[in-house]
């Protein structure tokens, strides 16, 4: 795991190189990493780097395979005290160092990055949910924090810019765990709800057994539906927010919204075919993002 490497952990890492650490793995994990993201600004770019590589890396302890469950754990409960250090203006690991000047720079509520870290602890210990709340309680966590971050970044701190942004957040988590539900199946994570499994007698077993019938269609369509209500209901942060950070934000929500559509034109079976953005989507998108 990153955060017993010896040759990072035992230098003196200064604020410059901690950013172009980050800036590093940002570009390693280049299939990850937002492509949005270098619609901003360059000077706001080593920031957006910090930000993600702590979540990187969190996401690694929670999700990269070969470690059992007492390592995923003790690499999140290092990760927490990491971030307790930074609360006193505490450093070490080159993460840290660039994270800790990015939320002094932009007055930056440690509490989202503990958000964060309670949803990759969740992804680890919990992997059924009853109750679509239930999601959406994780979403709170493990995506809304995302964007009220990007905003921060940019100075922007009111409160319906943050619900807007926390709709786009939720409705894009929403929309990756319905693209990837027949990934998530073999790795034993369930991220429909229990009351929405019963509410249309599909079981977990027609799921694991990858049965796309009328059930799972009504399903399917149920879930699209309000995760499209979600996007249409963050729609004004859009219009709302600058030019400085109104290209990203756009892409974002026109990459997800696309992602519906796609599950809608292959009639909603997301079993058999893993709904991507192609070549031309993408070009399409960043167009749009530039131009409408």
């Amino acid at each position: 795991m990153v955060i017993r490497e010896t040759d990072i952990l035992s230098r003196r890492w200064s604020v410059a190189d901690s950013f172009a650490f980050c800036e590093r793995l940002a570009r390693t994990h280049y299939e990850n990493f937002p492509v949005a993201s270098w619609l901003l600004p360059r000077d706001k770019r080593k920031y957006v780097a910090a930000i993600y590589a702590f979540a990187r890396i969190a996401d690694d302890f929670a999700d990269e395979p070969g470690y059992t469950l007492a390592e995923r754990v003790d690499g999140l409960t290092q990760w927490r005290s990491e971030l307790e250090q930074c609360r006193e203006g505490v450093a070490g690991h080159p993460v840290f160092v660039a994270l800790l000047e990015t939320i002094k720079r932009f007055d930056i509520p440690i509490d989202l990055f503990e958000h964060l870290l309670d949803a990759f602890q969740q992804d680890v210990m919990v992997h059924r949910y009853e109750t679509f709340q239930d999601v959406l309680e994780y979403c709170n966590n493990s995506a809304n924090p995302i964007g009220r971050l990007v905003l921060l970044l940019f100075n922007y701190r009111n409160q319906e810019l943050f619900e807007w942004s926390d709709a786009v957040c939720t409705a894009l988590q929403l929309t990756n765990f319905w693209q990837d539900l027949s990934v998530d199946i073999p790795r034993d994570r369930l991220y429909l709800p229990q009351e929405d499994l019963d509410k249309f007698n599909y079981s977990e077993s027609d799921l694991r057994q990858l049965r796309y019938t009328a059930r799972f269609k009504g399903l399917m369509e149920f879930e699209i539906d309000r995760t499209q209500d979600l996007f249409d209901l963050g729609k004004p942060l859009l219009t709302e927010v600058g030019r400085d950070v109104r290209r990203e934000l756009k892409l974002t929500w026109l990459g997800g919204a696309r992602i519906l559509q796609k599950i809608r034109a292959q009639n909603y079976n997301v079993l058999s075919r893993r709904p991507l953005l192609s070549t031309r989507d993408k070009a399409a998108l960043l167009t749009g993002s530039l131009f409408s």
